[in-house]
């Protein structure tokens, strides 16, 4: 399976970063291919063109001719050839951070991840992802995000994204709280996030 991988932290040190190559590590030993991106380190512009935004979309040809940036030409590709998707993230505001919003608003555009008739009509998901993978680190606890703030990120994958572009399933993990936590906790987090990343893409090639 090629699976298609995001990680959003702008520290290269961060827990983001550790728990993305764990669980690419788990890819590769699973016998899948996996085509690794971090935005932050690539520098991915997000900002959105003129050029860029619009509703209607027929192929992929017609998305990629509307950009020259040859590094949106490339992810967009990449993403349409992929069977599967991990996407390693901070809860920033009950959101990703801004350069991975931007990646959402640049690369899974009409054409690539999804086709409507008419703007206001039902999606047609282009994406051939079977299955994906979210990894958050938050600082929130489990109870207050889920009673007060109505666990956003789940609402922005789950509810939104992954659905409209055709995703078939997908799991969404978060580590909690990870201000203050010890090597050890940080530890088995790892070891967990080895066994969702396995549990998650075994036997799917």
């Amino acid at each position: 399976m090629r699976i298609f991988s995001l990680v959003a932290h702008p520290r290269p040190s961060s827990f983001c970063h550790v728990i993305s190559e764990r669980a690419r590590k788990e890819l590769i030993a699973l016998g899948h291919e996996v085509l690794h991106h971090d935005l932050y380190a690539e520098n991915f512009d997000p900002c959105l063109t003129a050029e860029e935004a619009y509703t209607i979309g027929d192929t992929l040809e017609t998305a990629l001719n509307r950009t020259a940036d040859p590094v949106t030409r490339q992810h967009r590709s990449e993403v349409t050839s992929a069977e599967g998707l991990l996407v390693v993230h901070p809860n920033w505001w009950g959101k990703p951070p801004a350069i991975l919003a931007g990646w959402l608003d640049r690369i899974l555009v009409p054409g690539v991840a999804y086709r409507l008739a008419t703007a206001d009509g039902l999606p047609e998901g282009l994406l051939s992802i079977k299955n994906a993978l979210i990894f958050n680190t938050s600082d929130t606890h489990a109870e207050r995000e889920r009673t007060e703030l109505g666990d956003p990120l789940e609402l922005i994958w789950g509810r939104c994204v992954l659905p409209y572009c055709g995703v078939e399933t997908y799991h969404r993990h978060v580590f909690r709280p990870v201000v203050g936590s010890s090597d050890e906790q940080r530890k088995s987090w790892l070891e967990e996030a080895e066994g969702v990343t396995r549990r998650t893409f075994e036997s799917r090639s």
